[in-house]
């Protein structure tokens, strides 16, 4: 029996967020760039073994191609060179999500074709290759997201293992280190369990011995090839922002971990999710519960983190309060000169689904309702013209 690892790294900025740095806090800004080059260095360090995915919002790419920023941020990083770097990175996968990274269940659904859509373009655009893997912004999935994930050309998408619910013939706790097929009205997409408990290791700090003994208990007694999938932030706290690269992900735990691959004396194999389901395609079909990730002191089964306060609530209402009022005025509209603004307003109303406008509570609503203003001014202006 076989044991092999999809590791995955999630890149996100909201919109603004690297201008905002490099004026507030350079140290911060140094720290955030580093983690999108490193993981470039140690695909090539070690690419004879190493194996895993990147996932950039497209809101994040929008940012990295900014000519102010590259600039701004050129002592630090070579923008340019590092994305042509990744497009030119045999192995690392790229992963797609929401353009301006989206709670998808709790956004309007007339929505998500766009920001789907639009975060796969990104990617083609700027690495010549079209994501096949979905990531949920903040894992937030429901099976009622397949359809129009089908449609656009995802093949794969991750969700946090304890949502997924494997039926028949798939019990038990290796069920979770298995692909499986999940259908919503007549389309399919394999789900990714994402085992939450060696994430949130990942996430906050671990060494390859530890991450050896956890994967061979957890798949102790498993009688077909595992797959262990860790996913998280690559960018978020001081373990990927370490600048004393040794003390930090890469240099404490990925380099002795890849040389102790290319040394055989490591029991798990790096992997690719492409590479895995040719030899181990799903055989098992699973329906997958509605939540998120567990952030925080949430646990993900609910969206109290985006949608638990009133204010959070307010600002979500106000999002489809909005979006249905957009759909009256461009019923209505017969005047093409004003589809431009048309289309302005349809943007600021995107960009108000940041979730980080949400996660952030009190702080960052006023961020949401920047862009909410916005989108009602213009829709007034049409609808009084």
């Amino acid at each position: 029996m076989s044991v092999t690892q999809l590791l995955g790294l999630h890149m996100h900025q909201p919109p603004g967020n690297l201008d905002l740095l490099i004026q507030s806090d350079e140290w911060e800004a140094r720290q955030v760039m580093l983690c999108y080059e490193r993981p470039l260095r140690y695909a090539e360090r070690y690419r004879d073994v190493a194996r895993f995915a990147v996932g950039f919002s497209g809101i994040l790419l929008e940012q990295l191609q900014d000519p102010d920023i590259i600039s701004r941020y050129r002592e630090i990083v070579d923008i340019p060179k590092m994305l042509d770097g990744y497009r030119n990175a045999p192995n690392i996968e790229l992963v797609g999500m929401g353009y301006y990274h989206p709670v998808f269940p709790l956004i309007p659904m007339e929505d998500w074709g766009e920001q789907i859509v639009r975060g796969r373009d990104k990617i083609a655009e700027v690495f010549g290759r079209e994501p096949r893997i979905f990531w949920p912004p903040e894992m937030a999935f429901t099976m009622e997201m397949i359809p129009s994930l089908a449609a656009n050309g995802y093949r794969y998408v991750v969700v946090d293992s304890v949502h997924v619910k494997p039926n028949g013939n798939a019990p038990g706790e290796h069920a979770l280190y298995r692909l499986h097929t999940a259908e919503y009205r007549g389309a399919t997409i394999t789900v990714i369990p994402r085992d939450r408990d060696l994430s949130n290791a990942q996430e906050s700090g671990l060494d390859p011995t530890w991450f050896a003994g956890e994967v061979a208990r957890k798949t102790s007694g498993a009688s077909e090839p595992c797959l262990v999938t860790t996913w998280t932030d690559g960018e978020n706290g001081g373990w990927f922002r370490q600048t004393h690269e040794e003390g930090g992900f890469w240099g404490h735990f990925f380099a002795p971990y890849m040389e102790r691959v290319r040394a055989g004396q490591m029991a798990i194999r790096p992997t690719s999710i492409e590479e895995f389901a040719a030899a181990n395609p799903p055989r098992d079909t699973a329906q997958v519960q509605t939540g998120a990730w567990n952030v925080g002191t949430t646990s993900g089964y609910d969206f109290s983190q985006w949608a638990g306060s009133s204010t959070q609530r307010e600002a979500l209402e106000e999002v489809w309060t909005l979006r249905r009022l957009f759909e009256e005025v461009a019923g209505a509209l017969k005047d093409d000169g004003r589809k431009l603004k048309l289309e302005q307003a349809k943007e600021a109303i995107l960009k108000a689904e940041t979730s980080c406008y949400l996660f952030w509570g009190d702080a960052w609503i006023p961020k949401l309702h920047e862009q909410t203003n916005v989108a009602r001014r213009i829709l007034d202006e049409i609808r009084a013209t």
